[in-house]
């Protein structure tokens, strides 16, 4: 955290903004398919400045995918906020509507499931781990859930990623209205 009043360098200033660029081109890219060239041409800097910021394409990706972990947390967060009343079902119910509408930003989704791809990567791995760990932890302490609800509404938000992702709720087919019966994400 940055002290009061203290003055950003021009590297801490440009970090989000490179990080986010990132973001949109790690998730339509992957890890493998995007190069940190691409990555500095949308942050419209130097490729030179980008390794300057982060030394490794590793931590490129890491950066993109806290980012993401960012604004799922923010979302989340905000929908426990607008939950009806405090009871525990009815905020992982409040902060799974949240998660669900930033399923329209499909941002989001690919970068994870880019993440999982490239979990083998140990930065990475310990990055999607750290991302995962967090939303458990926030849910878990902001809706005072039992584990085993926690466990389901990690899940049920996995299953909405496989939906959205194959695009299964589309699909006329009896296998597919199983996946996707009762799950409903916004336009």
């Amino acid at each position: 955290m940055t002290r009061p009043g203290a003055v950003l360098s021009t590297a801490d200033l440009r970090r989000p903004r490179v990080a986010a660029a990132a973001l949109g081109e790690f998730a339509a890219g992957g890890y493998h398919g995007t190069t940190v060239a691409t990555v500095a041409q949308a942050a419209k800097i130097s490729p030179a400045y980008v390794f300057k910021l982060y030394p490794r394409k590793e931590a490129l990706f890491v950066a993109a995918l806290e980012t993401c972990f960012d604004e799922i947390l923010a979302a989340i967060e905000a929908g426990a906020d607008a939950a009806g009343d405090e009871s525990p079902d009815a905020v992982l119910d409040a902060m799974g509507q949240a998660y669900a509408s930033l399923l329209r930003d499909r941002r989001l989704l690919r970068m994870q499931v880019h993440a999982q791809s490239a979990a083998d990567i140990p930065e990475i791995g310990d990055a999607l781990r750290s991302g995962l760990q967090r939303v458990t932890l926030f849910a878990k302490e902001r809706s005072r859930a039992d584990d085993d609800a926690i466990q389901r509404f990690v899940a049920y938000g996995q299953l909405c990623h496989l939906i959205v992702a194959t695009g299964i709720d589309e699909i006329p087919a009896a296998w597919a209205d199983i996946l996707a019966h009762g799950i409903r994400h916004p336009d």
